[in-house]
């Protein structure tokens, strides 16, 4: 196979395998954070075709972003059970199937269908929980910066490619951007059926930092491992602190995915701003994001992760509250790129040391599933409740209010966690 030749090639000049994993997931998520933001560039479009309000295309949207959220926790069992290979390539299937559909749909159910729910299931199973299965799996060195480069990939890859679909969409319609996200997708697709092996063990490997070859655990019933995300929810409901992290989260989506990543570019269109020049700041926004959130992953194994969530959070909220004020001029959008994009998802990597820390490294990543559904939820409200003020109010902007104040909330809450419990991450083994 490629991968095993690829491996000993490697392995002769001293780099691990884990980083062309590593890669291929990284395309993975770039790819469908991608197919998740392009429904922001075609709101306007679909309007102008079908005749749909903001708020009918915002309920797919927000049906997709719930999906998306509690897909999490089970997509790490169907990893588990199935293989991460396999799922991710059924995932990518799904995804390239529901935007090929869409190119035929002539009413809003088919839309529900086909942008809600077939997109929602695909882009689930490669959420954050993808990028948290393989930093554990394949990485005991280097984790942290795995999990840092992986999140930003997601977020950014929402962002990135939203001026070339804004551009396609303006000068041959917005189905030119569908063939543009499956043409994208089956390039991810080659590369995981290419590189992407389960597991270490697959290749005789140790995970990278670790001397011996760890085999894979002892195989479980399609129902265990489906019941395992159930009992973890019931367990760790018990606690402040999975409530505390869960609402945070929840505002953390509700300013970001949702709010952002759905409505800018039409924002910007109620002033006057091309989708071109929108998406161009979108883009900015990404590019930011992903030495934001690198470094918050550096910051977060050396500060106090509750203090950091603070600032983070008042920042965003800070963000949200100037940009009605910024007369939507080249540099008032400029000054809201630079430091809403610097926080668009650096919560990530304190949240899950937060987990980590307190429910311990063998939960944390079904934990953090659970976190991220709530992070969906309120996405999925922001995208919907936006719509809904543009329907009914013909303005984005007490959203945009709505959502700087939660943010400011958030601040809040993330201080109210106790210190104690948070221990310095111990060692961990691959698996």
């Amino acid at each position: 196979m490629v991968s095993t030749a690829l491996a000993s090639t490697l392995a002769r000049r001293n780099i691990h395998y884990g980083w062309v994993v590593a890669a291929a997931t990284f395309l993975t998520m770039l790819v469908t954070a991608g197919a998740m933001g392009a429904p922001g560039v075609l709101i306007k479009p679909l309007q102008d075709e079908f005749g749909w309000e903001t708020s009918q295309i915002s309920s797919a949207l927000a049906i997709r972003l719930i999906l998306f959220g509690f897909m999490g926790p089970f997509a790490a069992a169907f990893m588990n059970y199935f293989g991460v290979r396999k799922v991710i390539v059924f995932a990518l299937a799904l995804i390239g199937a529901g935007f090929i559909g869409s190119l035929f749909m002539t009413t809003l159910w088919q839309l529900l269908l086909l942008w809600g729910i077939v997109v929602g299931f695909g882009t689930g199973l490669t959420a954050m929980v993808l990028a948290a299965t393989i930093s554990t799996r394949w990485f005991t060195k280097h984790r942290g910066l795995v999990v840092g480069m992986l999140s930003a990939s997601s977020a950014t890859g929402q962002l990135v490619f939203l001026p070339l679909m804004a551009e396609l969409t303006q000068r041959y319609g917005w189905r030119s951007t569908v063939f543009f996200v499956c043409a994208m997708i089956m390039v991810a697709a080659l590369a995981v059926l290419a590189f992407m092996r389960d597991r270490p063990a697959d290749l005789n490997l140790p995970a990278l930092g670790e001397t011996q070859v760890t085999p894979p655990p002892a195989s479980t019933s399609l129902g265990v491992a489906l019941m395992t995300p159930i009992t973890v929810l019931r367990e760790i409901s018990k606690t402040s602190t999975f409530w505390i992290l869960f609402a945070t989260f929840f505002i953390c989506g509700l300013s970001t995915n949702g709010l952002i990543q759905t409505h800018f570019v039409t924002l910007c269109g109620d002033f006057g701003i091309v989708p071109v020049a929108a998406a161009s700041v979108l883009a900015v926004m990404g590019i930011f994001d992903f030495f934001g959130t690198i470094g918050s992953g550096w910051l977060s194994d050396r500060f106090d992760n509750r203090w950091l969530l603070f600032f983070y959070y008042g920042f965003r909220g800070l963000s949200l509250l100037y940009l009605p004020f910024s007369d939507f001029s080249f540099y008032g959008l400029s000054i809201f790129a630079v430091f809403y994009g610097l926080d668009w998802i650096a919560t990530v990597p304190p949240t899950v040391k937060i987990a980590a820390d307190r429910f311990g490294r063998e939960k944390a990543g079904l934990v953090f599933g659970w976190i991220f559904a709530g992070h969906q939820l309120g996405a999925a409200t922001a995208a919907y409740g936006a719509g809904l003020s543009r329907t009914e109010l013909s303005s984005y902007l007490p959203a945009f209010f709505i959502a700087g104040a939660f943010c400011l909330l958030a601040s809040i809450l993330a201080i109210t966690l106790k210190k104690s419990g948070l221990t310095a991450p111990a060692t961990a083994t691959a698996h």
